[in-house]
């Protein structure tokens, strides 16, 4: 089971809460270039996060404060653990912030698999590390698509939920597709079986079903 995070797994876009807390005045105009196709998503990031006004600790408090997971994320998480199915965040977002929502709802160990903040002794980010990235490809980030592909190869059928653009070729590739937002309307739009979602119910079911008949 694989899952995004920002707008998916969690109820909000996490990175554009702490932007629009801690963000530089300017971090929208770097959004609008990136929306307007003048910078890659992962070039997004990394500016606008170099940038924050906060350190690393009052970033992940404000996480712990704000943000939330999604209706029967943590039954769905449960489930997969009582059951040895592997579960796991699969983000092109930064690990900082999702390990401090896992860590504060109860889900530490949940493997996060995200672009890593590497952060200096003031708590500042002075670099971003991508360890899954498509060798011919590294300009993109991490592919999502690719540990789709990892789980395949050792044999697990791969559930996938995600929300945005950045999803849509990790749903080319599993074996279920669960789609909302944008990525529901691309699914769509391609041909591609998918189920709605807005919350992890029908997920927990689908994988509930997978597990009993096998």
């Amino acid at each position: 089971m694989l899952t995004d995070f920002d707008d998916t797994a969690a109820e909000q876009n996490v990175a554009e809460l702490l932007l629009h807390r801690f963000g530089s005045p300017t971090w929208t105009d770097v959004r609008e270039r990136f929306r307007q196709g003048e910078l890659l998503l992962k070039d997004y990031q990394e500016i606008t996060f170099r940038e924050m006004q906060a350190d690393k600790a009052t970033m992940q408090a404000y996480v712990r404060e704000q943000a939330c997971f999604r209706q029967h994320f943590g039954e769905l998480a449960d489930f997969c653990r009582k059951h040895s199915t592997p579960m796991c965040i699969v983000s092109q977002g930064l690990d900082f912030y999702i390990q401090a929502l896992l860590d504060d709802s109860g889900y530490p160990t949940i493997p996060v698999h995200a672009v890593r903040a590497e952060f200096d002794g003031s708590g500042r980010i002075v670099e971003y590390a991508y360890d899954f990235t498509y060798p011919d490809a590294p300009e993109l980030g991490n592919s999502k698509a690719l540990m789709v592909r990892r789980f395949q190869e050792q044999g697990y059928h791969v559930f996938f939920a995600g929300d945005g653009r950045s999803d849509f070729e990790a749903g080319e590739v599993a074996d279920t597709v669960f789609a909302h937002r944008q990525m529901a309307e691309m699914c769509s739009d391609a041909g591609i079986a998918y189920t709605p979602f807005t919350d992890f119910g029908p997920v927990l079911d689908a994988v509930r079903r997978y597990v009993a008949e096998v």
